[in-house]
């Protein structure tokens, strides 16, 4: 199979050569750029999602052989989450060889934070069809490196640490408000506040309201133990 250039430049970002290229192409075919001649990557995604999580549990259980489960499972849903899938997925520039219709295109789909993660995924079951588990180890490891050093001990998304923070000093739980959005339809940015019952706020801006919650959150938290 003849291989185009900005694949070629793909598989050198990504860390993985394939000796079965069509691999790589239905996994960076979106469903909507798919046919009755061509498999989009929703039976990857399914696959490469289980990938990863092997990959994760056994990099944690390693990296760490005093945490109870209680301590790993945050940690785990922090690396393997569709929002750490799309980080890695925008550090290779993945979105640039996504195969996509021409609406999912037009409304931005090479940037949207759900297709880059499924593709994401897709790709690991793609170099694990290839080549087998240890090379899409390899891959997982190379591409996630610091961020499984650096998973914090408490690794609970924020707003659901800001709500347990709120509950222990008997107040209600936060409230989120979207204050301004902005940007065309297809690439929204959206600045939300995370307010307490007793006054204190922060405000945080991202590229979905479930990322500026989150921003908000972890910005109020932040102030609230400096606080302390």
């Amino acid at each position: 199979m003849k291989i185009a250039a900005d694949i070629r430049a793909f598989q050198t970002r990504l860390g993985h050569e394939f000796d079965r290229p069509a691999l790589l192409v239905q996994a960076l075919t979106h469903a909507s750029m798919s046919s009755p001649n061509r498999d989009d990557n929703q039976r990857l995604e399914f696959l490469g999602d289980r990938v990863l999580g092997l990959v994760m549990a056994e990099a944690l259980l390693a990296q760490d052989a005093a945490a109870s489960e209680g301590q790993l499972a945050p940690r785990f849903n922090a690396l393997v989450r569709k929002e750490a899938c799309a980080d890695v997925a925008r550090q290779i520039d993945l979105g640039a060889v996504l195969k996509l219709g021409r609406s999912e295109m037009l409304s931005g789909g090479r940037r949207k934070e759900a297709l880059l993660g499924d593709a994401m995924e897709a790709v690991i079951a793609a170099v694990y069809l290839d080549a087998g588990y240890e090379a899409a180890r390899g891959v997982v490891l190379r591409l996630w490196g610091g961020r499984i050093g650096a998973v914090k001990q408490d690794a609970r998304d924020a707003k659901t640490a800001l709500q347990e923070w709120a509950q222990a000093r008997g107040l209600p739980p936060p409230d989120y408000a979207e204050l301004h959005r902005s940007g065309p339809d297809h690439a929204p940015v959206f600045t939300i506040a995370a307010r307490l019952s007793s006054g204190e706020s922060a405000e945080a801006t991202a590229g979905s309201k479930r990322q500026a919650e989150q921003a908000a959150a972890r910005a109020l938290l932040d102030g609230l133990e400096n606080d302390t």
